[in-house]
């Protein structure tokens, strides 16, 4: 019986290319929530959208945050300049931000998101934007809409 080469290839690639990807640091996101409930809650006070990556970064782990900043700088100044929405690159590696790292508790580079209402604070991980980094715009208005749904209370 003759064996195609071929057959072996495809699951060898995909071995190296996971292997490079996590020898540069990056991880696979994994989707986390304090409140995985869909409801709306109480008012909210404050959001924190944090992009935390480690020292070395990929090309899309850097793509990532700069969108995410541009989506927050673009959409929310007046929520940034009163303090309501937080953003900020928070290198995982570096201890002046152990306490951040230690509350979100990041597995790899991602985009996080705090919620502060009534009922205390909420966290979860949008792993969604990992599949709109091919489009500038659609992240940007995914990453809007999110946003603006938190500030409504809305943890959905």
């Amino acid at each position: 019986m003759k064996t195609d080469k071929r057959f072996f290839l495809i699951p060898v690639a995909m071995l190296v290319v996971a292997l490079a990807v996590l020898a540069t640091g990056c991880t696979t996101p994994v989707e986390q929530s304090e409140n995985p409930a869909n409801n709306v809650s109480s008012a909210v006070e404050k959001v924190e959208v944090y992009h935390f990556h480690a020292t070395r970064q990929c090309t899309s782990c850097i793509i990532l945050g700069e969108y995410a900043e541009e989506t927050v700088n673009t959409y929310f100044a007046p929520e940034l300049a009163s303090g309501r929405i937080v953003f900020a690159h928070v290198n995982v590696d570096l201890p002046e931000n152990r306490e951040i790292v230690e509350k979100y508790r990041p597995t790899g580079s991602s985009i996080w998101i705090g919620v502060y209402d009534g009922d205390g604070f909420h966290k979860e991980q949008d792993i969604k934007v990992w599949y709109r980094l091919d489009d500038r715009d659609e992240y940007m208005t995914y990453l809007r809409e999110v946003i603006e749904k938190r500030l409504a209370g809305d943890l959905s």
